[in-house]
Parts: C-alpha cells; sequence; structure tokens
C-alpha cells in the first residue's frame, strides 16, 4: 500500500492555517487535542481545497488497507 500525503491545517479564526504535509498515518497519529483538517488522500497535498476531518481520514486509511 502506498503512503497517502496530506496536508495538515489548524483553522484560527476562520482560516485554514497550514501545519505542513504529513503521511496520513502521521496526521492520525497526532494528539486528540489537536483539532485539524487534512486534504483529502486522493488529492494532490497542498493544492487541493477538499479538507476532511480526523474521522473520515481514518475511514479512508482503513479503507485502504
Amino acid at each position: 500500500m502506498r503512503k497517502s500525503v496530506v496536508e495538515v491545517a489548524i483553522n484560527s479564526n476562520g482560516n485554514r492555517i497550514p501545519v505542513g504535509l504529513m503521511n496520513a498515518e502521521q496526521a492520525l497519529a497526532l494528539p486528540d487535542e489537536i483539532d485539524f483538517e487534512v486534504s483529502h488522500p486522493d488529492h494532490e497535498a497542498g493544492t487541493t481545497d477538499n479538507f476532511i476531518g480526523r474521522d473520515e481520514l481514518a475511514a479512508h486509511v482503513e479503507a485502504a488497507k
């Protein structure tokens, strides 16, 4: 299985602030206290505006196994 690279971002005052690029498993390992969203793994990280939350990312990773 190819590891999906996603762009991780947080929302602050209604603005999406990019944090960085990581693989989907790394993003899911972030502490629960960090409220983040990621670019959809089916799209190119850093270029798409299609973002999803932690739960949808976890489902996507599980389905890809």
